[in-house]
């Protein structure tokens, strides 16, 4: 399916600056990859371990709202 996007001439510029460095690579194959990573559902989970707040998150705790009230309520208890 082909679409048609408006991308500014700064950042095709700075596209084409990437490609001459990466031959592999073509426009559509770049924007494919940055929005495969934009659209994929994040993972808190290892950066909470990460940080020491929170032990075995579950991997949709940054959308989870349940989660996110529970960590907030810990973060308090833990910064008064």
């Amino acid at each position: 399916m082909k679409r048609t996007l408006y991308i500014p001439d700064e950042l095709w510029t700075q596209l084409d600056q990437y490609l001459k460095n990466q031959p592999e690579q073509n426009p559509s194959s770049v924007v494919q990859v940055v929005l495969a990573e934009k659209l994929r559902p994040k993972n808190a989970s290892r950066l909470l371990s990460l940080a020491g707040i929170v032990e075995n998150a579950p991997t949709d705790a940054s959308v989870n709202e349940d989660y996110l009230i529970q960590a907030k309520t810990a973060l308090k208890k833990i910064f008064k």
